[in-house]
């Protein structure tokens, strides 16, 4: 009987030890499994969280905060000075480089007669800078102060591959340098489609548009932004011109992220 109970304390024991191993392993093996996916970015349709500190803007349940606006433009006089001095305040809020606000208040300025109705914002645009290229800071590049970047800026081949939308070439691979497939280009991710069509030389010098110049890119962006019909002063309406700046692939993704750095940089600069 001594030698019966003595083995089945043995045995008690061993299960004792084996589950407090498993329990060990099973902690260590979540541990690593934190560890790896710390950082992991979820996917732009992830289903938003009940924590409204952190869920993803609602598709058309609002529009960016309001953004003190740009000068007033006076198109008998030069605004320029005033405009460096409106950008170079907010820079310094917003962290957003000057020569590149200077580009994106002169974009709301014009847009405003060109498009009354558009009601287009500064922090529209510059949210899809921040998107498209972080204000042409992206992969160690900048925007000169003559306006262009200092290495051109070309989005990835829209051929189906890794979730993008097939659109077959239409320039001859004169803007994107790929003869096959589109892919966005300059400053503001801007279609060779679409560049094509909205184009506009800001400087007004007779000189071709460039993708890669900011004041020209940004100036295109707000004019199809405004080609959307949309008044992107209401919920609906911004919902409705960004998706279709993006023109294909993940457009609730993409107008998510630019509201997530619209709405911050508008509540900044105010």
């Amino acid at each position: 009987m001594g030698r019966t109970r003595t083995s089945a304390s043995t045995s008690a024991g061993s299960r004792v030890a084996y589950g407090k191993i498993a329990g060990t392993v099973a902690l260590v093996a979540a541990a690593v499994v934190l560890i790896m996916t710390v950082g992991v970015t979820p996917p732009d349709d992830a289903p938003a969280s009940d924590d409204t500190r952190t869920a993803a803007p609602v598709p058309g349940a609002a529009a960016p905060t309001p953004a003190p606006p740009a000068p007033i433009d006076r198109p008998n006089a030069s605004d320029a000075a005033r405009l460096t001095s409106w950008a170079k305040r907010l820079a310094r809020r917003t962290t957003i480089p000057a020569r590149a606000l200077v580009a994106y208040g002169r974009t709301e300025m014009w847009m405003r007669s060109e498009a009354p109705d558009c009601r287009l914002s500064w922090a529209t645009v510059a949210g899809i800078a921040d998107v498209a290229s972080e204000h042409g800071t992206v992969d160690g590049g900048r925007i000169g102060r003559d306006g262009l970047a200092t290495t051109p800026i070309l989005g990835p081949l829209r051929d189906g591959t890794n979730g993008t939308a097939k659109v077959p070439d239409t320039d001859d691979g004169e803007l994107d340098g790929a003869a096959r497939w589109d892919r966005a280009v300059g400053l503001l991710q801007i279609m060779p489609e679409r560049w094509q069509r909205w184009r506009a030389r800001a400087a007004r010098d007779g000189e071709a548009p460039d993708p890669h110049h900011i004041d020209d890119a940004a100036l295109t962006a707000g004019r199809i932004l405004c080609d959307s019909k949309a008044d992107l002063s209401t919920p609906k309406g911004w919902w409705q011109a960004v998706r279709y700046y993006r023109g294909g692939g993940d457009g609730v993704g993409f107008a998510r992220k630019v509201f997530t750095s619209a709405d911050r940089y508008a509540t900044r600069g105010r």
